[in-house]
């Protein structure tokens, strides 16, 4: 357990989650940790490497061969990347692999931020302060669909949507770590915030948490 503030982020993709977790990460001096960008690598280097990424030893070992200095890679914030980490998270061997450096981050001294889909429940299940920010598929889809068309992909809003609810059946179906919400994280919906509104109503249950540990 770390002697610092740990908050933990969790929540579908498209959610504002990331967002969320970079605010608060500012707001109270904190590094922070995408987690999501240790699985979207992973799938990312097993397809470079010319495995399959269904394949769970080999998605293992392309997890086990990440730089985590090196996570600022664009191919990490594609639509293809986003479907291969979801594809190479069902495995329990990747996800093993990724385990430690999780809560390694998560145990620093002084606290720190992780954002992904089971930090509530698996990486830093003793953490003070939990959020589970989702938002409706439609909303979180055409967030997305932004993303994507501003970065130069060309992909359909259908074609989107359809990727968010393939993912959430995935990620909420896989047997080891499924993305749940904790009984004890404070569900925040997004859906008709802003980025500024969704960061401030973070940032007080943060606080609430905050007053009830001390």
């Amino acid at each position: 357990m770390s002697d610092g503030l740990v908050i933990a982020v969790d929540g579908p993709a498209a959610s504002g989650k990331g967002t969320v977790a970079a605010r608060l990460g500012a707001a109270y001096g904190l590094p922070v940790l995408d987690t999501g960008l240790l699985y979207r690598a992973a799938g990312v280097s097993a397809s470079r490497a010319g495995v399959d990424p269904d394949d769970p030893a080999a998605a293992a070992a392309a997890a086990r061969a990440i730089d985590l200095m090196a996570l600022d890679d664009p191919a990490f914030r594609t639509r293809e990347a986003g479907e291969l980490a979801s594809r190479v998270a069902v495995h329990p061997q990747v996800r093993a692999a990724l385990y430690a450096a999780q809560v390694d981050f998560a145990r620093r001294p002084g606290g720190a931020v992780l954002d992904g889909r089971d930090i509530g429940t698996v990486i830093a299940p003793w953490a003070p302060a939990k959020l589970f920010v989702t938002a409706r598929p439609e909303v979180r889809a055409e967030r997305r669909w932004r993303q994507l068309t501003a970065q130069g992909e060309s992909v359909s809003l259908d074609e989107v949507l359809e990727d968010i609810r393939r993912r959430d059946s995935r990620d909420g179906g896989r047997v080891d770590a499924p993305m749940a919400q904790a009984p004890d994280a404070v569900l925040l919906d997004t859906s008709e915030m802003t980025i500024d509104h969704a960061a401030d109503a973070a940032r007080r249950i943060v606080e609430a948490a905050r007053a009830g540990w001390a």
